[in-house]
């Protein structure tokens, strides 16, 4: 689907030129590695969310090398709160293939760049002609919005035929001179008018081509996913401490929501609990008590939690069982922690 406009480039640009964000701290010494780690960051993130985690990131891990050589729990402590933590982890697997494969140096064509975990086609995209002024197109999902609502192209981005159609136009406009430019000014567009929810047409650039805006419907595009109804399901997680008020934490797999991270051990129910503290040689010193109630929710379920506290008392030696566990001391440095625990952590030891 080619389309073509009458200096759609030239409206956009010439927005951006005074209105597009050009201070943002990975426009600064745009290398493709700081390109990069923005990109990821900013996957469903909003930018103010993300300039704080960027900058202590990059204070961090100011190269691709101090990222590949870093421990993992370092990376994802880095990333905690920040959400989606599989882009963390994604990040560092693709920062060690880059030191092995590419000499230390994020390869320059899209095809080599997607062959690295976690950047897809619109990423590399980004990269290279935000870092490298290429030639190439983008398509995130402020992108998705402008050209969607723009063209009236309807049904969901998610759909392939639909997918095809935007990337067909998002090729077709993107100009061969100052790509990177336009690129930005994009996902400018899509971050700071052409919003989900009550976009702001009257000072868009494109408001007198723009189809949805003729139509006086700009929200209904682009369609969106048929709605389900999400999941609701319910965990116990233990609150188990020692006499120093210690807690126990364990390091949950690397697959599965907070993959990798530092978290408290879960239980189906309470009549578990004698199980599991004979498996770890533990002797509960009181009966449990109800910490904390509250519901967490992911992008595809809810999560009710409710956390019980578990005074017990440890042998001289305690076992470790079947996983990774430590006892935690408030303010110690552990690593990367799933956010809705490093929450209950705080609750308990600011009352204790």
């Amino acid at each position: 689907m080619n389309v073509v406009v009458d200096d759609f480039d030239g409206r956009v640009l010439a927005w951006f030129d005074v209105h597009g964000r050009k201070s943002l701290p990975w426009q600064q010494n745009p290398t493709p590695y700081r390109v990069w780690i923005s990109e990821i960051m900013l996957q469903q993130t909003q930018v103010n969310t993300v300039i704080p985690y960027y900058e202590r990131f990059m204070r961090s891990f100011p190269s691709v090398s101090d990222l590949a050589g870093a421990d993992e729990d370092h990376v994802l402590a880095h990333w905690s709160g920040l959400g989606y933590y599989a882009r963390a982890r994604n990040l560092h697997k693709a920062a060690k293939s880059i030191v092995n494969d590419f000499a230390g140096e994020l390869p320059l064509t899209s095809e080599a760049l997607q062959s690295l975990p976690g950047i897809g086609r619109s990423t590399a995209g980004a990269i290279l002609s935000l870092a490298s002024q290429q030639h190439e197109a983008i398509l995130d999902g402020n992108v998705k919005r402008v050209l969607a609502r723009c063209f009236g192209i309807g049904g969901w981005p998610g759909k392939t035929d639909v997918l095809k159609q935007l990337w067909a136009v998002s090729e077709s406009l993107t100009p061969k001179g100052r790509t990177h430019h336009y690129n930005q000014a994009m996902m400018d567009l899509g971050a700071t008018l052409c919003r989900r929810s009550r976009p702001d047409c009257d000072h868009c650039p494109l408001a007198n081509i723009c189809v949805a805006h003729a139509e006086g419907v700009p929200e209904n595009y682009p369609g969106k996913k048929l709605r389900r109804t999400i999941p609701v399901k319910s965990t116990v997680m233990l609150l188990a401490t020692d006499k120093q008020d210690r807690v126990w934490l364990y390091k949950r797999p690397p697959d599965g929501i907070w993959g990798g991270l530092w978290s408290l051990p879960e239980v189906d129910s309470e009549h578990q609990l004698d199980a599991w503290c004979q498996l770890r040689a533990l002797e509960r010193t009181a009966e449990p008590e109800v910490h904390a109630r509250f519901r967490h929710t992911f992008s595809h379920f809810h999560l009710e939690i409710n956390v019980l506290r578990l005074p017990v008392k440890t042998p001289p030696k305690a076992a470790v069982a079947e996983e990774q566990g430590v006892w935690y001391k408030c303010g110690s440095d552990i690593g990367g922690m799933a956010a809705p625990v490093a929450k209950i952590l705080d609750s308990f030891w600011s009352f204790n």
